[in-house]
């Protein structure tokens, strides 16, 4: 399998798959395929399987592509504006990554849910109890919102992160929450009660634009309008636009 990734702001993933290749994406995601690609429906690992990965945030049904008779491509997209990001994984190595973080994957790898270890880690840690746990052998790739910021943490070394904005990392990675500190920073700081904080060894990959943070500041832009049935307006310095 060969790939591409196009695109700056709104990237795509382009995957050249020779006969007998499998890629697995989550559904909703295709952006094209060639006319001898064959795409297949299925609840991966069985019903318990589809379970999992909903938990993780993901769709209970995966969509399955091979081509037939000779060589063919397939296109994704990702969901928001950032990067995707190719991670090759080893035989029983794993990734932990944010929930809907996924995009798609060699036939290999296997996607389930990971329990977040400590409880207030995932009450308060922006993710919920569970992330995405993603474990070779095989390619998998990964979709984080806005830039990238890479960190190989070593032994014992802490890095606090806005809850939102932890995309991906290393197993060995310990992930617990902290609470912010005095109490004008809490009160008049603007960011969370809680940071996560992560502690080394191990590579971390932080997101600048999650996807919750870019729904909350188109949000502020939005209204609605006038009292009709799936009515809006956008207010952008003072001119309003909408129905």
């Amino acid at each position: 399998m060969r790939y591409k990734i196009l695109g700056s702001v709104m990237q795509h993933l382009v995957l050249e798959l020779e006969p007998g290749e499998v890629v697995v994406a989550e559904s909703g995601r295709l952006l094209f395929m060639s006319d001898n690609v064959k795409m297949e429906t299925k609840v991966r690992g069985g019903f318990l399987g589809g379970l999992k990965r909903k938990i993780a945030g993901e769709s209970f049904f995966m969509v399955h592509f091979s081509p037939v008779k000779g060589p063919g491509i397939v296109g994704f997209a990702a969901e928001s504006p950032g990067k995707i990001i190719p991670v090759e994984l080893g035989q029983g190595e794993s990734m932990l990554c944010q929930r809907d973080a996924f995009l798609a994957a060699e036939e290999g790898v296997k996607i389930e849910a990971a329990f977040v270890r400590r409880l207030g880690a995932g009450l308060f840690g922006g993710e919920g109890l569970f992330l995405q746990r993603l474990t070779g052998p095989g390619i998998f790739f990964a979709n984080i919102g806005g830039e990238i910021i890479e960190y190989d943490l070593k032994e014992g070394q802490r890095l606090l992160v806005d809850t939102s904005c932890v995309g991906m990392f290393q197993p060995s990675v310990t992930y617990d929450i902290k609470r912010v500190r005095g109490v004008r920073n809490i009160l008049f700081g603007g960011e969370s009660l809680f940071l996560v904080e992560l502690t080394g060894p191990g590579k971390v990959w932080l997101q600048s634009m999650p996807v919750r943070e870019l729904a909350r500041e188109i949000g502020k832009y939005l209204s609605s309008g006038g009292g009709e049935k799936g009515g809006f307006s956008i207010d952008i310095g003072g001119f309003k636009i909408g129905r």
